[in-house]
């Protein structure tokens, strides 16, 4: 049973940050730009998505490694890592700061571009489904909006996801496949086709839709409690002058 479990520890200790880096900069993003408008909602997320890399890489990488330690084997007889944090060590010191980056290039490919997908869907449906304070479906509203907010993210880059993964699971055991991006790229069509750039993706997307329906409904609701609250805490909201220009906001 714990085996569905593995790798559990580098999401838990990593998911934390990242949204917090991921909502604090599209947030102050947003008001550097100025106009809420859905290439800034664009903009801003890539942003967010581009900064949150710093963490994402070596988070997704020991995971992988985690979840590749033992595969088949009820109990292994001989694990190599002992958790997450100590995966991340050994590869320091094998490799160094390089090694705990690996596949961070293709890490930015994929979550810069689908970070202004995720924004930008959140709010292009917010606003068309009216999700208002007063309105007593909003949390359904936001649930969904959020949850199909993953759904698009995920898809837009889907296929740069493949390709990290299998570079950062290359050299387990010592042996090392692929020399590059354009490599893994080649032998995996080569090998595979183009169904390749799809494996995993079912699974992945009944993961994102309740994940981020919880995430985008809870960091919604809680700024709205916190404006509601302290009416001194102002810092998300735009300048009065730009709020002349929303008409209808989003609900971020």
């Amino acid at each position: 049973m714990f085996g569905l479990y593995k790798g559990i520890g580098s999401p838990m200790m990593g998911l934390t940050f990242i949204n917090a880096i991921v909502f604090g900069v599209q947030g102050n993003a947003m008001r550097r730009l100025g106009q809420d408008t859905p290439l800034n909602q664009f903009l801003a997320g890539s942003a967010a998505g581009a900064i949150q890399c710093i963490i994402c890489c070596p988070m997704e990488l020991a995971k992988t490694r985690m979840q590749l330690q033992g595969t088949g084997e009820k109990k292994s007889k001989k694990r190599l890592y002992k958790n997450s944090l100590d995966c991340l060590v050994r590869i320091y010191k094998k490799e160094g700061v390089r090694g705990i980056n690996r596949g961070m290039l293709t890490t930015l490919i994929r979550e810069t571009p689908a970070f202004g997908f995720y924004f930008l869907t959140y709010d292009i449906l917010t606003r068309s489904l009216g999700c208002e304070p007063e309105d007593r479906f909003m949390i359904p509203k936001l649930l969904f909006a959020g949850g199909m907010s993953g759904i698009a993210s995920w898809l837009s880059t889907y296929p740069a996801d493949v390709i990290k993964s299998r570079l950062q699971a290359d050299g387990v055991g010592g042996v090392n496949q692929y020399n590059g991006i354009a490599d893994c790229v080649r032998q995996s069509w080569q090998k595979e086709g183009w169904r390749v750039f799809t494996r995993g993706l079912t699974s992945t997307l009944l993961r994102a839709f309740p994940v981020n329906a919880a995430t985008f409904a809870t960091v919604t609701l809680f700024l709205m409690y916190m404006r509601g609250e302290d009416e001194g805490l102002k810092d998300c909201e735009p300048a009065p002058a730009l709020q002349q220009q929303q008409q209808q906001p989003s609900s971020l």
